[in-house]
This record gives structure tokens, C-alpha cells and sequence, in this order.
């Protein structure tokens, strides 16, 4: 099945634009329209570009296809095109200061790689302002397309008999096969300092946004500087939505300000914000934040360590049960009452999703752990020393929104591969049953689109292999 995400290879290129640009280092092509979507071109090196970058992911990743990268380039680029046209006609945003950010944070690495900006000029026969309008014009498509497909399949949602269906659907000699899970067990202390660790925090955040209000220096710069979030590259700013994608003291701090005012201190479940609200469109809130988490001393830090570490002697001596201790030492309120068992509780709370049968799931891929939205890879790293049965030494790690805290696992079960089953694997088959709804929803849209946006095709790439026939007109 092809994966609705099709951004997994084009994204890669706009992070490491290397790969984007090295055709043209290697050689001068002889450039020529191979196609138009709408009021864009595709280029012919625009496709060997990224027909070569395809070849460069399919080997990193031990994949092989009998399609020509060169066909798939150029299915890609019509997506992509027809995405970036459509994200125009609809007005999607997107945020500029991001996109700019990401070109000069690449063209330093390219500047510094190169030995300096006239070494990049030569190398790249091209003045640094024209090399930097190209990237802007690949950048600013490909965040347009990722917008507008977002904007397609965001609001596509699943429901229990949906997945029953898809079960029941697939022929049973093509289950999918679900790898060996672990389950397991814990144990969390967050320092016993954490009220003194906050007040710190929050002195620190006192005295930026005085520095901010009094014009001592901007809040794009503290953000880039201070704030522990992936939006501190961009100077703390975020793209333009609506209040309810924010978590609710988040959002009605937001709700309160004016353009161009900076926010008292907001606590969240992420940590201690200050806010400023850019402009408001609509509904849509266009804002930068500094988010700060509080930090420990070692002495701190090794406090609760000391003590889980205790606690686990006891357990291996069979003085304490280890889900009695869990009951009455954990800090984790999801896994503490129901003997220390780790839940996807915390993945789904996250995601907005409150069904009771699913919070109940215990197994855990191996690619489960150090993924976004996944368990912690300290975690498995601990697990991977254990036998069933055994407990961990104490190690540190932190919690989803990054508060560091102390942690010890027991390794209660390891289930082995396994052909699906509704009954055990029904999370598993949910994601599968929403990826191929959403693979429908967006693939009934984008022909659709098809239809009705203008779309030619040289005569001479016509008869190459697509995987929808409805772009040949």
C-alpha cells in the first residue's frame, strides 16, 4: 500500500537539501519543461533530483521496488504540485519565519562546509541571493503541499466497528505479522526539590519578560536562546491555529492577549510559558512562546535514584511486591494502579482520544520506543538487560513533557511474533484501518483535483508507469 504520507521522501530532501542540489554540482543539464500543474512547472532537473534522492532512501533503507525512480519522481512532483496549487486557491498558511529559518540554518551548514560564502558562490556558479531565492521557492512548495494535505486528512477519524471491518476484510493468508512486544512494568520519582525547581523556573521566565516589555532585547532572540521546545529554531513562533489545538491554560492565556502583548507566566503540563500573540486571523492564533522546564542539581537528581534503587533491593528480596511499590511510591498516575503495568495511556491522552478499550493496551514494539509519540528509548534500553522477571537499576529519563525524573522497570512478559488477531492487536489494526482511510480520503481529493485543476504532460513522459492513470489527460 502506498503511504498516504507522501512527503516521507520529499521532506527528507527539504531537511538535507544536499541531496536536492547535487545534480546540479555534478553536472549542467539542459533544462526543459517535463510537465505544468496549475501555474507550476515541473523542470527536468527538478525530476532527476529527486529520482536520485528516491534511490539514495530506497538503499538506506533496504528497500527495493521494480518501479522506476524516475516515474515515481515524477508522480511525486505532480502531488506535490497540485497540492501547492491548491494550498494557494485555498489560502492555507503556513509560517514564513519557519521557512526562513530552515534556508539559512542550511545555508550556513553549506557556507561553513564550503569554507566560505565566495567558495559556496563558485561551487555553485551562482551569487548566495539567487542560490538562496531557489531554496526559498522549493522550501515554501513543499511546506504549502505538506499544509494543504494536512488540511485534507487532519479531521479523518476512526471508529471500533471500522477496524472490525478492515479485520474482517483482509484475506487471512495476508495478516499482517505484528513483531515480538514487550511488556512491562515501573516505577517514577520526580525530585523532591520540584516546587523549589519550578520557582526558579519561573523566576527565570519573570525576568525575560521584563527584558522583553522594557525593549532590552526581543523575544525571538530569548526564544532561540532559552526555550527547551523544537520552536525555539524559529524564535519561538508556531504556526498560525485555531485556540483548541492548544492545551486549555495555554489557550485561554492566548485568548486573553492582543497583538504584540506578552503573557504573564502560563503553566502547563510542558512546562512554564510566556506567550506573544503576533496577529489573529479569524479564528486562527499566530503566536511565538519561550517554554522552560525545571532543572535539577545532581544532588537532586540522584535523590529519587538513591531511592528506587532501594526499592528494588527490597523487591529482588522478596521483602516488597513490586505492585505493592508502584501502589505506594510511583509518581505516575496512569501505570500506579494497575501495579506499575506501562499503558499507552499517556500516547493517547496526548492525542486527544479517551476510548476505554484502548487505553488498556500494554505491548510494545521495539520501534515503539524513541519514536515521536512513543515510549521512552531509556526505557527500552533498561528493558534489553532484563530477563522476565527481573528489575532494573535505577536510570533518569524524562516524562512526555520533558520533566526529568528517576525510573525503574520490570520486565513482566515478552510476547512473541505474531499473525494479528483482532482480540490482541486491536491498536495495531486501528492504525492500519485509519492509514488506509485515510489513503482513501485523499486519494478520492486529489483526483477530484485531478479533474479539475489544468495539468499537461510532455508527450514523451506520457506513457511512463503511474500509479493513477487520471494525470494523463
Amino acid at each position: 500500500m502506498r503511504k498516504i504520507i507522501l512527503y516521507a521522501v520529499t521532506a527528507a530532501i527539504v531537511i538535507s537539501a544536499a541531496i536536492c542540489v547535487t545534480a546540479q554540482r555534478r553536472q549542467v543539464v539542459l533544462d526543459k519543461v517535463v510537465a505544468v500543474v496549475g501555474g507550476s512547472s515541473i523542470l527536468y532537473s527538478e525530476l532527476t533530483e529527486l529520482a536520485e534522492a528516491i534511490v539514495t532512501q530506497r538503499r538506506q533503507m533496504g528497500y527495493t521496488s521494480d518501479r522506476d525512480p524516475m516515474h515515481e519522481a515524477l508522480e511525486t512532483l505532480l502531488e506535490q504540485k497540485l497540492l501547492y496549487n491548491q494550498a494557494l486557491l485555498d489560502s492555507v498558511e503556513i509560517s514564513q519565519s519557519e521557512v526562513n529559518s530552515r534556508i539559512e540554518a542550511y545555508l550556513q551548514s553549506l557556507i561553513e562546509e564550503a569554507g566560505g560564502i565566495q567558495a559556496l558562490e563558485v561551487r555553485e556558479h551562482m551569487p548566495i541571493f539567487n542560490y538562496r531565492e531557489m531554496l526559498r521557492n522549493r522550501y515554501e512548495e513543499q511546506a504549502y503541499a505538506q499544509a494543504m494535505q494536512a488540511n485534507v486528512i487532519g479531521k479523518v477519524t476512526i471508529v471500533p466497528g471500522e477496524v472490525e471491518r478492515f479485520y474482517r476484510r483482509i484475506d487471512k493468508d495476508s495478516l499482517p505479522i505484528i513483531g515480538e512486544q514487550y511488556v512491562y512494568a515501573q516505577i517514577t520519582r520526580f525530585p523532591a526539590s520540584m516546587m523549589e525547581a519550578k520557582q526558579r523556573t519561573k523566576e527565570r521566565l519573570l525576568d525575560m519578560r521584563e527584558r522583553i516589555i522594557t525593549g532590552q532585547t526581543s523575544f525571538a532572540v530569548l526564544a532561540r536562546m532559552y526555550s527547551v521546545d523544537g520552536s525555539a529554531l524559529y524564535g519561538g513562533e508556531m504556526q498560525p491555529a485555531p485556540s483548541s489545538m492548544y492545551v486549555r491554560p495555554f489557550a485561554e492565556a492566548l485568548e486573553k492577549l492582543k497583538p504584540g502583548q506578552v503573557s504573564e507566566i502560563v503553566e502547563t503540563e510542558f512546562g512554564f510559558h510566556i506567550i506573544e500573540l503576533i496577529d489573529k486571523k479569524g479564528e486562527l492564533y499566530h503566536c511565538r512562546h519561550i517554554v522552560l522546564r525545571p532543572t535539577y542539581t545532581r544532588e537532586e537528581l540522584m535523590q529519587p535514584a538513591h531511592m528506587l534503587d532501594s526499592i528494588a533491593r527490597l523487591i529482588r528480596l522478596d521483602s516488597l511486591k513490586f505492585e505493592d511499590a508502584a501502589l505506594r511510591f510511583s509518581d505516575d498516575a496512569s501505570s500506579k494502579m494497575n501495579g506499575g503495568i506501562v499503558s499507552n495511556h499517556d500516547v493517547l491522552a496526548r492525542q486527544g482520544v479517551y476510548d476505554g478499550a484502548r487505553l488498556t493496551a500494554t505491548r510494545f514494539l521495539k520501534e515503539d520506543f524513541g519514536l515521536e509519540g512513543g515510549k521512552a528509548l531509556e526505557d527500552y534500553n533498561a528493558l534489553m538487560r532484563l530477563k522476565v522477571g527481573e528489575i532494573s537499576d535505577s536510570f533518569q529519563t524524562t516524562d512526555f513533557s520533558g520533566n526529568q525524573m528517576s525510573k525503574i522497570v520490570k520486565l513482566v512478559e515478552i510476547v512473541p511474533s505474531h499473525v494479528a488477531s483482532l482480540e490482541d492487536d486491536y491498536v495495531r489494526l486501528e492504525e492500519m484501518a485509519l492509514n488506509q482511510k485515510r489513503e482513501r480520503v485523499f486519494r478520492e481529493w486529489l483526483n477530484r483535483k485531478i479533474e479539475s485543476m489544468y495539468i499537461y504532460i510532455d508527450p514523451e513522459y506520457r506513457g511512463w508507469q503511474f500509479e493513477n492513470r487520471k494525470w494523463i489527460k
